[in-house]
């Protein structure tokens, strides 16, 4: 299947994630309908090395890529429900109640820290960096787990806002000064609402 680039535009990694079905023009795409798309945006996303992917990918066995993309759907969808119902004010330590099935992932983790070479602009270093092992398909869903948790826990919920376009199902975190952002995008939903009050405005002068 042909899908177009991901779309990242939320400001936030983890609704980036719930964008990840989304109606970018004008027909609906699902970037994680099956197994190569889950892959293809995590690749995109940063989250899961290239060569972990494609290692992954030659051990998997027919159709566990697929059932993955599944859960990954599965999840996608939970926390949209969750974010919807406590978007628009503060999150509420008793939200903890509702985030058992996120706890239940993260609780998988085979997460380590490693000493590793660090390139700043041609000064080297080292850092201690975080990293896993990906022993099966499902760790996969790990760093969907890390994003969604990061975002429950760093971002300011009042800031959750939804795309005002046309049937656009877009969220994001609007971070400006104002907090006056509309749209997920201007050159995609902004850009079709000043041509539609453009076309209104002609409208009403005949």
């Amino acid at each position: 299947m042909n899908r177009p680039p991901a779309v990242f535009i939320a400001d936030a990694l983890g609704l980036d994630f719930l964008n990840s079905v989304a109606t970018p023009v004008d027909t609906p795409v699902d970037w994680l309908n099956d197994g190569d798309g889950l892959f293809d945006w995590l690749a995109q996303a940063g989250l899961v090395p290239t060569n972990e992917l494609e290692a992954l990918r030659a051990r998997a066995m027919p159709g566990e890529l697929d059932k993955v993309a599944d859960e990954a759907r599965a999840l996608r969808e939970w926390f949209r429900a969750f974010v919807r119902k406590h978007a628009g004010r503060p999150l509420a330590v008793d939200a903890l109640r509702e985030l058992g099935p996120l706890n239940s992932l993260l609780e998988r983790d085979e997460a380590f820290s490693r000493i590793e070479a660090r390139d700043d602009d041609g000064n080297q270093s080292l850092a201690l960096r975080m990293t896993r092992r990906w022993e099966s398909p499902e760790s996969l869903l790990l760093p969907l787990g890390e994003a969604m948790a990061k975002f429950v826990c760093d971002e300011d919920f009042s800031d959750v806002k939804a795309c005002e376009g046309h049937n656009c199902t877009m969220l994001f975190a609007d971070h400006t000064r104002r907090r006056a952002r509309r749209w997920c995008a201007m050159a995609i939903c902004g850009n079709r609402a000043k041509q539609a009050a453009h076309r209104d405005r002609l409208k009403s002068r005949h």
